[in-house]
């Protein structure tokens, strides 16, 4: 090949690099001004090589990931101390896979453990992470009640509504960069999340609507959902944990009531009070 050739290929070359540094330089430019109220740019995270999580278009394969990290914290933070006692939590996972298997995500692989707390209480977290308080399962009356707060939990988890809540807050807090979410604070931000329970009306309401279709397409009598929920109100001027989150629980009540016919609300499985006590007595 002749050398001019050589020079023109040389030139060609040139204007690509050239055209491409500039390229990248112009975007992280861009991105850097309009996201400089945010924790790294673009170009920042590039060379720093930090792991970001893109939160708009999480799979469930990363989500799984991202709750088991969040699930590890907790526990090993002690903020969520796993009972011991194998026929309890065997019980609790019978009743959730059974629930997980006619959800609106059932290919999701659900965790289903019990805190060892006295407090009436249950929450979730992403990935299908699930936490019952051994307090919210001796103040069940029966199966059906107890399915209805696992449900719920699993209506979350359905409802993705932790990784949108996890967005909102890292917007807050000046943490979302143009690529995303740090992992490390998206951990932190999760179990926080998770103990604090800050769902909003509309993520009630959709959980509690998850919740009870959920529950009768595994065979459970939906009265249990009202009976758990009026019981807990009336056991105390302020109701548990589980039922403190907006909106108002017998707004809830109100609106579950309005969704059950009245001629089936006890047609199903899980209403034998007896039979219930019987196998929760090693608590």
């Amino acid at each position: 090949m002749s050398p001019r050739f050589f020079r023109i290929g040389y030139r060609h070359y040139r204007r690509i690099l050239y055209g491409f540094i500039t390229l990248v330089i112009a975007i992280s430019i861009n991105l850097s001004s309009i996201q400089s109220s945010y924790a790294f740019s673009w170009l920042e995270l590039m060379i720093r090589g930090i792991q970001v999580i893109q939160l708009s278009n999480i799979s469930s394969t990363q989500e799984l990931e991202l709750g088991k990290e969040i699930n590890q914290k907790i526990i090993e933070s002690g903020r969520a101390k796993i009972l011991n006692n194998s026929s309890i939590n065997g019980y609790i996972r019978q009743i959730g896979e059974k629930l997980a298997k006619n959800s609106d995500r059932p290919n999701l692989p659900y965790t289903f453990q019990v805190v060892d707390d006295d407090n009436i209480n249950a929450f979730a977290t992403m990935g299908g992470f699930v936490y019952v308080n051994k307090g919210l399962i001796a103040a069940a009356d029966n199966e059906a009640e107890l399915a209805s707060v696992i449900g719920h939990e699993i209506g979350h988890i359905v409802g993705r509504h932790s990784i949108e809540q996890m967005r909102n807050r890292a917007l807050s807090q000046g943490l979302l960069s143009a690529t995303g979410l740090d992992r490390n604070n998206a951990i932190q931000i999760g179990v926080e999340l998770a103990i604090s329970r800050p769902n909003s009306r509309s993520d009630e309401l959709e959980a509690d609507r998850f919740g009870l279709d959920n529950m009768i397409r595994a065979g459970y009598a939906p009265a249990g959902i009202l009976g758990f929920m009026q019981k807990l109100l009336q056991k105390n001027n302020s109701p548990p944990s589980v039922l403190s989150t907006h909106p108002a629980t017998s707004e809830r009540i109100r609106i579950l009531k309005n969704s059950i016919n009245p001629k089936t609300i006890n047609a199903g499985n899980g209403l034998d009070n007896r039979a219930y006590k019987n196998r929760i007595r090693s608590l």
